[in-house]
């Protein structure tokens, strides 16, 4: 068999996403902004799920300015608090429109020791716990074009957990 040709792939090669819906949680910064961003470019309605309202609006605002034939929504979701990922889960059932792809990118991380209002550790609560409660709830809706997708983004931080540790064990 003949070896597969390397193909490189760019966000110019993203096809229109016109009456495609996403949903990004962490949209107003990081990834998940430029994620948005290019979505938002090629057409896409993208509902930008975050925490803070205010940072959201000021993405949405650079967005819009920018340029762009999607539409941006922006909605709160605060993934600590299980509370609030069924009010957003709910006002988006409310609506009934059907998603396209749930990118539950957000997170937090190397945060101080606490935990969320439903008593989790912090990190655990907002990056796993709420993501899987949030898709959960999402699931009558993920469907769309193409039957719908759910992007789940990771770190490599995982890597460093044998040298963490080895070092933890050596320092004993």
């Amino acid at each position: 068999m003949a070896p597969m040709k390397e193909q490189s792939w760019t966000v110019d090669s993203m096809p229109d996403l016109s009456g495609r819906r996403f949903v990004v949680t962490g949209a107003n910064s990081g990834i998940g902004l430029e994620t948005t961003r290019n979505l938002f470019r090629r057409g896409a309605l993208v509902v930008m799920a975050c925490r803070n309202n205010e940072k959201a609006e000021a993405a949405r605002s650079e967005l819009l300015s920018a340029g762009g034939s999607g539409e941006l929504q922006v909605r709160r979701l605060d993934l600590s608090s299980l509370e609030s990922v069924r009010q957003f889960s709910h006002d988006l059932l409310d609506v009934g429109a059907p998603i396209d792809v749930l990118m539950n990118n957000a997170g937090v991380m190397a945060v101080d020791a606490g935990r969320t209002i439903d008593g989790f550790e912090i990190q655990f609560g907002t990056n796993h716990l709420g993501h899987f409660a949030l898709t959960g709830l999402l699931l009558p809706l993920i469907g769309g074009v193409d039957g719908g997708r759910i992007v789940t983004v990771s770190s490599i931080a995982h890597r460093s957990g044998p040298r963490s540790i080895r070092r933890w064990r050596a320092a004993r």
